[in-house]
């Protein structure tokens, strides 16, 4: 069977992917470009080079200047006539007055991927208009020929709230790849990590990571520093607690580096050092929506994660086993008891199931099922 040939509009910097969000996109297109042909319309900020055999054109403004894009319309039309595009992505619904376009003057599918409920983000992030947004987020998806949802929890949502079509809706998650599951490399990882830091082997090294502008991981560190730090040094517990992410802020940073037990990094290239070189991820998030991408990771690498139940959402808890100890939110006796209780020698590997779920491969070939039903 002939695949469709794809157009994928993104509207932020994604480009080279650093982040989990970034991530996202970057693996869909990568494995979806080994099935079919596939074309990608982004944002100025991103680089062109990163994916073979996709052409990456990075013209568009981004999201917040994204009524500018009114002046590319016609340079997105003739490029989906000369790619031979049959199914117009976009990644969030930023962009889906755009996609509305497009689709009425090439009559084109439309698709719209969604990475969480975008509105209640905003919410979260106490941006004002998040109201005027949701009914924008609602319209664009009921518009759309067809809607690809991040978790299981926000494609119900969808259906329940939205009322939007069971038939024109799907799930299409967060992905990883084999051979990001090294396990051989842990014990001389983390011997690294003990000798650089200068933390002796006794200690149980946990590790929180994210976007540490983001309102749900600053609470996060709210958490971190004055509910959990204190109950763990009333258990007498030897640990650290490496804290990586960027964009933290220089008032968060001073109060940081006052707890000799937090090790802060700041941004690192290359995170999977941390998450296989730690013991034990924790995530003690009690805002915000769609997939904790970095615990998706974290698993990968065969890592124990403890976390609050808004944390584990978008985590199918029967896939990650004994591997993901979910605490109820806000109660962070039971959160740091669990901590304390955490034994790095106890622990199995995460089940196959998760593979088999979380596996690129089988998540774009789930989607190009839906795609060749347009």
């Amino acid at each position: 069977m002939k695949q469709p040939a794809i157009l994928g509009i993104i509207s932020y910097p994604v480009f080279p992917a650093h982040m989990g969000g970034q991530k996202c996109v970057e693996g869909f297109y990568k494995q979806l470009s080994t099935q079919t042909s596939v074309t990608l319309a982004v944002s100025k900020k991103n680089k062109t080079d990163l994916i073979p055999g996709v052409e990456i054109l990075n013209f568009l403004f981004d999201h917040w200047k994204g009524p500018l894009n009114i002046i590319y319309l016609l340079k997105l039309i003739l490029l989906i006539r000369k790619r031979k595009i049959d199914i117009i992505i976009i990644e969030h619904s930023y962009f889906g007055w755009l996609g509305l376009m497009l689709r009425f003057f090439t009559r084109r599918k439309l698709v719209i991927r969604s990475h969480n409920i975008e509105a209640y983000r905003f919410r979260d992030l106490q941006r004002p208009f998040w109201k005027l947004y949701y009914r924008y987020e609602r319209f664009v998806h009921h518009c759309a020929d067809f809607n690809f949802f991040i978790t299981q929890e926000d494609l119900s949502y969808a259906i329940n709230s939205w009322k939007l079509d069971p038939d024109k809706s799907s799930v299409v998650t967060y992905g990883v790849s084999l051979d990001s599951a090294v396990i051989d490399l842990k014990p001389l990882l983390r011997k690294r990590l003990t000798e650089y830091f200068k933390i002796p082997d006794t200690c149980i090294l946990f590790l929180f990571n994210g976007t540490l502008n983001y309102g749900p991981n600053i609470d996060a560190l709210h958490v971190i520093v004055y509910e959990l730090l204190p109950r763990l040094r009333n258990h007498h517990l030897a640990f650290r607690i490496f804290i990586c992410g960027k964009n933290l802020s220089a008032q968060w940073e001073k109060v940081l580096k006052e707890q000799p037990e937090l090790i802060v990094t700041g941004f690192v290239d290359d995170i999977s050092i941390f998450m296989s070189g730690t013991d034990c991820s924790i995530n003690p998030i009690t805002l915000g929506g769609g997939i904790k991408t970095k615990l998706v990771e974290a698993l990968a690498y065969h890592q124990t994660i403890i976390t609050s139940q808004t944390g584990s959402k978008g985590i199918l808890p029967e896939l990650a086993g004994q591997k993901m100890k979910i605490i109820t939110d806000y109660d962070w006796e039971l959160f740091a008891n669990a901590m304390n209780a955490f034994n790095p020698s106890q622990q199995p590997n995460t089940p196959d199931s998760f593979f088999e779920h979380y596996y690129w491969p089988a998540i774009v070939q789930k989607a190009l099922v839906s795609l060749n039903r347009l």
